[in-house]
């Protein structure tokens, strides 16, 4: 059987006047205001002039856990790193990222301290092997606790 290279779906191959598309992204004007951690992980961003929910819906806020607060700090680092890569110059930006992932990092120290490891390099220095010891991260749910 030999292959017809317009009927091809490899060569995509386009109808006779098929109009051509141009996408326009606008430049985001700023990194203020903000939601806080636990909202923008459940909002999808950081900033509330992005949010646009896909046909109204919206996203209950995160578990009210340990982990769930780890996961909300480190969903702020990434939505500002994703800011700064277009937007280098912006001071209070960076600085802003550079104290999100420091206490990120303090954050995950006690986290990883209390309830085991999240990650390979927690296990670094450990006297056995704990990656699967109970309780898992998802079921500690434990309001005001340090």
């Amino acid at each position: 059987m030999e292959s017809n290279p317009s009927n091809d779906y490899r060569y995509g191959s386009l109808p006779a006047r098929a109009p051509l598309a141009s996408a326009y992204v606008p430049l985001q004007d700023g990194a203020e205001p903000q939601y806080e951690p636990q909202t923008a992980i459940g909002r999808g961003t950081l900033f509330p002039g992005l949010d646009l929910p896909f046909r109204g819906m919206v996203n209950g806020p995160l578990s009210d856990t340990p982990l769930g607060e780890l996961m909300a700090m480190d969903f702020v680092a990434d939505e500002l790193e994703l800011y700064l890569d277009t937007h280098r110059d912006d001071r209070e930006a960076f600085e802003m990222y550079q104290h999100i992932l420091a206490l990120s990092k303090t954050a995950h120290e006690k986290y990883a301290r209390k309830y085991g490891p999240i990650c390979q390099s927690d296990m670094l220095g450990m006297e056995k092997y704990a990656w699967l010891c109970d309780p898992w991260p998802w079921d500690v749910c434990v309001k005001g606790e340090d």
